[in-house]
């Protein structure tokens, strides 16, 4: 029995060293996985499936704190009725401060300036510029003729992580905070992100 204890010990020790960074360790990780996200304050608008990938960078700050940096290529936007999509990537950069909670599970959060990078909308197999599509559209939803998209955003990402042998499963919601579109007060990102990564020590 004691052999058996001396043994789950330290199992329980190795994953803890394992399972977060030292006080100063400086980690990388690439990242891939999906994105499930949304428009706010549109009506009829479903998730819409997308990729998001990139690398994160992750300092340790205590034994059971750090913080992390990355870039991340994001797909989002939204689906609406009528099979009309709407496409919209991003250069998200996440500024993230970690906690862990217990040996590799950790809660997140922080901010996440994004930058577009492509706006299309397409409908059976054709695409066209989003800006040139609400404009058309304007005056039947309300809009001034010159609403277009932001070309940057800001959201609030929080989540969580759990990390075992360097392989790290991360959740996320990410909350928009600025208006999505110029000239009108309502649609945000709302975007739910969950990705697979693997860490290396530098």
């Amino acid at each position: 029995m004691k052999k058996i204890m001396m043994i789950a010990a330290m199992m329980v020790a190795t994953l803890t060293a394992n399972a977060q960074n030292e006080v100063g360790q400086i980690t990388f990780m690439p990242k891939a996985g999906l994105n499930l996200a949304t428009i706010t304050s549109i009506d009829n608008s479903k998730m819409k499936p997308g990729l998001v990938a990139g690398a994160e960078f992750e300092y340790g700050v205590a034994n059971d704190m750090t913080f992390s940096a990355g870039v991340l290529y994001s797909m989002e936007g939204t689906k609406l009725d009528g099979g009309i999509k709407f496409n919209m990537d991003y250069i998200n950069v996440p500024i993230l401060a970690n906690y862990y909670i217990a040996p590799g599970f950790a809660v997140k959060a922080g901010i996440q300036p994004a930058f577009n990078v492509r706006k299309k909308a397409s409908y059976n197999g054709e695409s066209v510029n989003i800006d040139d599509l609400i404009n058309t559209t304007a005056a039947a939803f309300g809009l001034p003729v010159d609403t277009k998209v932001q070309a940057f955003n800001l959201s609030v990402p929080v989540g969580l992580s759990y990390e075992f042998k360097n392989i790290v499963l991360d959740a996320r919601y990410n909350i928009g905070v600025t208006k999505l579109f110029k000239n009108a007060d309502n649609g945000r990102n709302s975007t739910i992100a969950i990705t697979l990564g693997y860490k290396f020590a530098l």
